[in-house]
Order: C-alpha cells, then structure tokens, then sequence
C-alpha cells in the first residue's frame, strides 16, 4: 500500500471517529436532575410549565440545578438571586453537565457559561444560554 493511501484511509477513519463522538449523546457526564430521565428539548425557547421545576433548598448559592425536562439550568448566583436559562448547549446542542463557581459547564466540548447571564464564558460555543423566565413561590422555582 502507498504512503499516501494509508494516510488518506487513517484521517478519513479518525475524522469518522470524531464526528461520531461528536453527535453522541452518551459523551456527557451524568446530570443532577430534578425530573425523570426524558429526552431534552429545543435549546431555542423554554415553554412555561404550572409544575414547580425545584425546590429552593436544591439551588445551592453560586451553583445551579439542571432539570432535563423542560432542559432547564437554574442558578442562585447570590442568596435569594435565582436565574435560569435552557439546558442546552449551543454548541452542539448537548445538555449542560453542572454549575460550579457560577458557571454553566458543557462536559461536551468544555463550553462555560455564566451563572449570572449565561453568556459564554469560554467557547467553542458561539453563543450564550438563552434566558428562561422563573419566578420563586415560596420554597419552590416556577417557569414564568
């Protein structure tokens, strides 16, 4: 076999292998979620829902809760301060690992986002979290 031709074969076997790993939903780390285990939804808007989505005890200030379904992120940036924004990384439309230090980390690539804004922190994604609206009833986080 010419040297040419094994190089050709093993890129387009490695370039395979990386765009497999890349649409793989089993890549991500496990999620901490507040609901059952169902598909995540459309990473370009977050429908509202009556069924409170967490408690507040489960938001840990500077840390966050991710609930597969609706694929929500909640955050309590500062004490009392709760924000959320779709689970869904722009990226490559992976569910968002955890929040650690008030950033949003997508285990897929390494994308960060804020925990305040969910404005990308570090990429390769382009584009921040969209915003998703909530509102606190007593001990419990509502989408609005």
């Amino acid at each position: 076999m010419e040297r040419r031709t094994l190089l050709v074969s093993g890129g387009v076997v490695a370039t395979a292998a990386v765009v497999a790993a890349c649409g793989s939903s089993e890549e991500a780390a496990p999620v901490e979620s507040a609901a059952s285990e169902a598909p995540a939804g459309d990473s370009s808007q977050v429908t509202s829902a009556a069924d409170p989505l967490a408690s507040t005890a489960d938001i840990p200030v500077g840390g966050g809760l991710i609930v597969e379904e609706p694929a929500v992120v909640i955050t309590q940036p500062t004490e009392g301060d709760f924000k959320a924004f779709t689970a869904i990384c722009p990226h490559q439309g992976c569910l968002v690992s955890e929040v650690v230090d008030n950033e949003i980390i997508c285990a897929c690539h390494g994308s960060r986002f804020s925990g305040t804004d969910g404005a990308v922190l570090e990429g390769p994604s382009q584009q921040g979290l969209t915003p998703a609206g909530v509102t606190v009833d007593g001990g419990s986080v509502i989408l609005s």
